[in-house]
């Protein structure tokens, strides 16, 4: 389980025997995003090169739910990678509803890919609130 500098879990990965699966977690659904895009990164152990300067993207997604959103997310941002071979830490909410997505993304040029996402899957997707008002999801990607 991975943690942030407050010391708060914000991904584990999860056992699956093909693909990559991560549990997120985050105190707000802009939170969960942003901890589910650095999750991927990180449990497929993409490498960013170190000491250069970051790039900044712009990004609007509309989708017709909150997981739909989720995953439009970040097959968005799987694109991304592959186009402009950039690998992102950071997103910068303009606009976020349960429906649309408004945000500058912020990365470094992309080192390395240790296993290569495919895509991200609708299989056994889910994202819900905790009693203590923390947001969580399960999600499957297809490597």
């Amino acid at each position: 389980m991975k943690k942030r500098k407050n010391k708060k879990k914000f991904y584990q990965v999860l056992e699956h025997k093909a693909d990559l699966k991560i549990r997120v977690f985050g105190k707000t659904k802009e939170e969960l995003f942003e901890n589910a895009m650095v999750g991927m990164f990180e449990g497929a152990k993409y490498q960013k090169k170190p000491k250069v300067q970051s790039s900044q993207l712009k990004v609007k997604i509309k989708s017709i739910d909150l997981i739909s959103l989720l995953v439009d997310f970040l097959s968005e941002i799987l694109y991304l990678v592959e186009t402009k071979k950039l690998v992102f830490e950071k997103v910068k909410f303009k606009k976020f509803t349960e429906k649309e997505i408004e945000a500058e993304l912020i990365g470094r040029p992309l080192k390395r890919m240790g296993v290569h996402i495919k895509g991200v899957t609708y299989h056994d997707l889910n994202i819900h609130q905790e009693k203590d008002g923390t947001w969580q999801a399960t999600i499957l990607f297809d490597i």
